[in-house]
């Protein structure tokens, strides 16, 4: 089956998943099956549960992992619902890949590209809300929040203002065309096209990035695993902040508010430790084949209550 997606940081996880012989491993964001097919391979006594919002990855990876018979479990779900569904007494492993597919960039109607003919995003194409929707009628002010706070632009309101100015002439039909109104040229010091940073903002909106990712976080906490690896890589420095954050929150003993001078929790509340004092990035050699594993930040933390 030819390869539409290169699964990033692939080694670390199959690194961050070794030692789990038996029991379950959740693929939070299946994909087109990269690291699930790795991981079963590497793991032959465990069980592969994942879930994903894109019927086309879902249908692509149905057929990638059908050798694994029923090793293999896939739901059309969020994790947060999916978790709702099945019971997590066998989960050893939790494995989330927060980043958008090579398939979703270069596939024309998806419109994720900034030479894509059309302007959508949507990883759930059943879901209302789409790019055209967000770029043609967001107000000026709700167009430089997401331009600031998702695309991290210092001149989030120059560009909202264009934007807006822009579609009283004519609605912004194409990502195209987005893209070329807003700029494409490199930003000084960052590397990257302004264009990028505004589509990833739109994408974030769009999918609700990251209030998935701070339910998925929160269900991993609220699913009193006992003994269970959870692997999350991210592409997005707001992104890898909730998970870095998170995690040690997770491996605090004491929570009690900063201003309390002595303990009064009573301590005992870390349910693990963190794995990766710092995030695992992708080798050189990596970012020489696949260059889209530049961004990607993998962190591991270990559930052991």
């Amino acid at each position: 089956m030819q390869e539409i997606h290169t699964p990033v940081l692939l080694d670390e996880v199959i690194d961050a998943f070794k030692d789990i012989d038996n029991g379950v491993i959740i693929d939070c964001t299946l994909g087109y099956g990269g690291h699930s097919e790795a991981i079963l391979e590497a793991n032959k006594n465990i069980k592969i549960i994942a879930c994903d919002r894109d019927i086309e990855a879902i249908d692509y990876s149905s057929k990638r992992l059908a050798k694994f018979k029923d090793r293999v479990e896939i739901h059309r779900s969020t994790f947060s619902n999916l978790i709702k569904q099945i019971g997590h007494e066998n989960i050893r492993g939790i494995l989330a890949d927060i980043g958008v597919s090579s398939l979703h960039l270069d596939k024309n109607e998806r419109g994720f590209s900034v030479k894509s003919e059309t302007l959508d995003m949507r990883m759930d194409q059943t879901q209302i809300l789409d790019a055209k929707f967000v770029v043609n009628s967001y107000t000026l002010d709700e167009l430089t929040r997401i331009f600031s706070e998702f695309g991290e632009l210092s001149d989030a309101r120059n560009l909202a203002q264009k934007i807006v100015e822009f579609r009283q002439t004519k609605e912004i039909t194409s990502a195209k065309e987005l893209a070329n109104l807003v700029g494409l040229n490199p930003i000084r010091g960052k590397g990257v096209a302004k264009a990028t940073l505004v589509f990833q903002a739109i994408r974030i909106e769009v999918n609700k990035e990251l209030d998935e990712l701070k339910n998925l976080l929160t269900s991993i906490k609220n699913l009193n695993l006992k003994n269970a690896r959870i692997a999350i890589i991210t592409f997005h420095s707001l992104e890898d902040r909730l998970v870095k954050q998170a995690f040690k929150e997770w491996s605090k003993e004491c929570v009690c508010p900063d201003f309390v001078m002595k303990c009064e929790c009573g301590g005992n509340h870390a349910i693990g430790k963190v794995l990766t004092k710092k995030a695992l990035t992708a080798s050189s050699k990596e970012v020489s084949k696949n260059s889209r594993s530049k961004c990607a930040k993998l962190r591991i933390f270990e559930i052991d209550r």
